[in-house]
């Protein structure tokens, strides 16, 4: 296995997790109620997904 044979400085530490950023999770509009939700799941404000009602995805958002 590779080790490294040197500390590796502050800078190229740094500049290695640099690329090391969050991406901001892509949302989508309810076609029911209009709401912003998160793509392949229920609706946590009217609980509706492809046609469908789910109380459950709805009682589950608002209960914390």
């Amino acid at each position: 296995m590779a080790v490294p044979k040197r500390k590796m400085s502050r800078s190229n530490t740094r500049s290695r997790r640099a690329n090391w950023k969050a991406t901001a999770v892509g949302t989508t509009t309810c076609p029911q109620c209009k709401a912003e939700k998160l793509p392949h799941t229920a609706c946590p404000s009217c609980g509706a997904y492809k046609g469908r009602h789910y109380g459950a995805a709805e009682r589950a958002e608002h209960q914390g």
